[in-house]
C-alpha cells in the first residue's frame, strides 16, 4: 500500500457560536490525515444571547468569514468541504435563513447537527488526540452557544450530551456586572447545579478524576494556567496536563479582574474577554463538586471529529486506525512512513539502544517511561534524509518537533528531537539553542539516551543489520560488548568505537569491542584494537 501519496483533500468547517473554524486535511490511503491548513475567524454570532434572531450584522459577519474560508479552500485545491452548524445557528428562527444564504452566496453546502451527534463527534476527535486509557475522564468542549460533556474511556462513551451552557448564552443571560459580582456566580451556580445533575451522578459512580477541555475557552484557560506555572507550552496546548490547584489558583485572582485588566492578558481571544468569566465559573463548578484532580487540553475539537467521521464512512474497507490503536505510536508511525523512513535500519538500531537502555537503565538513573522515548527516537533518527542528507540529524529534530505529534507531552516531544539530533556529529550543547532551552532534569536525560543511541547506531554502520547478536558485559571499569555477526564485524566496531565518546562520558567507563566469531566459540580480541 502506498502511502506516501494522499487520496483526497478536503477542509471541515465548523461554524461555532462564537467562531467558525476550518481546517484543511489530506487524507492518506490508510485513513491516516495531515494537516495543510488552518483558519479561525471570531463571529460572535449571539451578540444578545441566544434566544433571538440572528441579526443581518451577525449574518453578515458570518458570510464575509465563510468568504475568507472559501477563498482558502480554494487557492488550496480542496475537493470537499463539510460544514457543520452547531447552536446558534439551529437554534435561531432564521437559522435556516443563513444556511440558505451559505449555500446561495458562497456555495458551501451547511448542514445543522444535533447537539448529541456534536458531541459525539467531539469525543472520537479528543480520543483520537490524547492517549486515553481504561480510566474514565469527563471530557468538555465549551463553546459559546452550547457545552459538550462526554464521559468515556478508550472504548467508549458512556455519556454524550449537548447541554444549553454556552459562554455567550449565559454571559447575555446572568451577567450584568463587570467584574462580575458575587450573587451573579452565586446564580450562575446554582443554574449549573440544576442542568448537570444528570451526568453529577455518573462522574461520582465512576469516580471521574481527570477532565479534557477543548476548543477555544478552554485553550485560553490553559494558556494562562501554563504562562502562570510556566508549563512548556509555547508550541503545543496539546496533552497539556495541570492540577484541578492550579487552575483555582488562577480562578482566585482573574475572576476579580474587569474588562479593562482581563484585556491586557495576551493569552485570552479578544473576543472572549467579555463572555469568557460564565466559563471559569463552570470549571470551577466542576473542579471542585466532583474532586477533579487534573485538567488536561486538547487541541482537537469538533471539525476534528467531522474529519475522522468523514474517514469513518468514506473508507469502511480500510482499518481507520493505521492498525495502531493508541494515538502515540500510530502518529510517531504517520510520521515516519510521510518521511520514507529506513524501517530495517531503525528497527534494529532501537532493539540494539533498548538492549542497552535494560543494561544500564539504573545505573543511569533513567525511568522507565523513558525507554518508550529512546524507542521513538530511534525509530526517528533519520527521518531527516527526507530533506537531505547533510544535516539529515538537524533536519530530524525539525521534523519531530513541528510533527504535531498526538499524545505527547512538549517534553517528550522535546526530548524525542533531541535525542534523534543528537544521534551524530555534535555531541548536546549549551550554545544549541533548543538543547539549551530544555531545563537541567531534561538535558541530562538527552545527553543519556543520546549516547545509548549513538553507540547502537555505529552497531549498524553498514546498515545492513549485520550484528546478529549483542552481548553486555557490565564491569566495575569498563564495559565490554561482544557482537556475532553475519558478515565482517570491522565497519560495525569501527562505527561503534567513533560513536561511544558519549556513551563513555555518561556511563563513566571507558568501552571495548569485540567481535565473536560464529565457528570458534571462544572471543577473539577486537580487530581494529583501538579504542576512544
Amino acid at each position: 500500500m502506498n502511502h506516501s501519496s494522499p487520496t483526497k483533500r478536503i477542509a471541515a468547517i465548523d461554524l461555532g457560536t462564537n467562531s467558525f473554524h476550518a481546517v484543511i486535511v489530506d487524507i492518506y490511503p490508510d485513513g491516516s490525515f495531515r494537516t495543510i491548513d488552518k483558519l479561525k475567524e471570531m463571529v460572535i454570532l449571539a451578540e444578545k444571547g441566544m434566544d433571538k434572531h440572528l441579526s443581518e450584522d451577525a449574518m453578515q459577519r458570518g458570510l464575509d468569514a465563510l468568504k475568507r474560508i472559501k477563498v482558502l479552500c480554494d487557492s488550496q485545491q480542496v475537493e470537499e468541504i463539510l460544514a457543520f452548524a452547531t447552536s446558534a445557528i439551529r437554534e435561531a428562527k432564521n437559522g435556516g435563513d443563513l444556511i440558505q444564504r451559505i449555500q446561495e452566496e458562497i456555495g458551501i453546502k451547511a448542514r445543522a447537527i444535533p447537539g448529541t451527534k456534536e458531541a459525539e463527534l467531539i469525543g472520537y476527535a479528543i480520543r483520537h488526540s490524547i492517549a486515553l486509557n481504561e480510566e474514565m475522564v469527563l471530557m468538555v468542549d465549551i463553546g459559546g452557544g452550547s457545552v459538550e460533556f462526554i464521559i468515556g474511556n478508550n472504548e467508549e462513551f458512556l455519556y454524550h450530551k449537548s447541554l444549553k451552557l454556552g459562554v455567550a448564552r449565559m454571559a447575555a443571560r446572568f451577567v450584568k456586572t463587570d467584574p462580575i459580582s458575587k450573587e451573579e456566580i452565586k446564580i450562575l451556580r446554582k443554574h449549573y447545579k440544576k442542568e448537570l445533575n444528570e451526568i453529577g451522578k455518573l462522574l461520582k459512580e465512576y469516580n471521574v478524576k481527570t477532565m479534557i477541555g477543548s476548543s477555544g475557552t478552554m485553550e485560553n484557560i490553559g494558556a494562562m494556567v501554563a504562562k502562570r506555572n510556566s508549563h512548556t507550552a509555547n508550541m503545543s496546548l496539546n496533552e497539556l496536563i495541570f492540577e484541578t490547584s492550579e487552575f483555582k489558583s488562577l480562578y482566585k485572582d482573574f475572576i476579580i479582574l474587569d474588562r479593562k485588566e482581563r484585556k491586557k492578558i495576551s493569552q485570552l481571544d479578544e473576543k472572549r474577554i467579555d463572555i469568557i468569566n460564565p466559563g471559569m465559573v463552570l470549571v470551577k463548578y466542576l473542579v471542585k463538586k466532583f474532586n477533579l484532580e487534573n485538567i488536561k487540553i486538547s487541541e482537537a475539537a469538533l471539525r476534528d471529529g467531522m474529519i475522522l467521521n468523514f474517514i469513518k464512512q468514506e473508507r469502511p474497507k480500510l482499518d481507520m486506525v493505521a492498525n495502531f490503536p493508541e494515538p502515540r505510536k500510530r502518529s510517531i508511525y504517520e510520521l515516519l512512513r510521510k518521511c520514507n523512513w529506513m524501517e530495517a535500519h531503525s528497527k534494529h538500531v532501537a532493539k540494539m539502544a533498548l538492549q542497552l537502555f535494560d543494561c544500564f537503565r539504573q545505573e543511569l538513573e533513567l525511568e522507565e517511561r523513558d525507554r518508550e522515548l529512546l524507542e521513538y527516537a530511534c525509530l526517528l533518527h533519520d527521518i531527516g534524509y527526507y530533506i537531505s542528507y547533510r544535516k539529515h540529524h538537524k533536519h530530524a529534530l525539525y521534523l519531530i518537533i513541528h510533527s504535531d505529534l498526538k499524545g505527547f507531552t512538549e517534553d517528550e516531544i522535546n526530548i524525542m528531537a533531541n535525542v534523534a539530533r543528537y544521534h551524530r556529529r555534535s555531541f548536546p550543547k549549551k550554545k544549541h539553542f533548543l538543547y539549551k532551552k530544555l531545563e537541567k532534569p531534561l538535558r541530562k536525560k538527552v545527553k543519556k539516551l543520546s549516547a545509548l543511541l549513538r553507540v547502537a547506531d555505529g552497531l549498524d554502520r553498514s546498515h545492513y543489520q549485520n550484528v546478529e547478536k549483542l552481548e553486555v558485559e557490565n564491569a566495575t571499569e569498563k564495559v565490554n560488548f561482544y557482537i556475532t555477526t553475519m558478515g565482517d564485524p570491522e565497519l560495525e566496531i569501527w562505527g561503534a568505537e567513533r560513536k561511544s565518546k558519549l556513551f563513555q562520558k555518561v556511563t563513566g567507563k571507558k568501552l571495548e569491542i569485540y567481535a565473536v566469531n560464529k565457528n570458534e566459540p571462544e572471543r577473539i580480541q577486537n580487530l581494529t584494537g583501538g579504542n576512544n
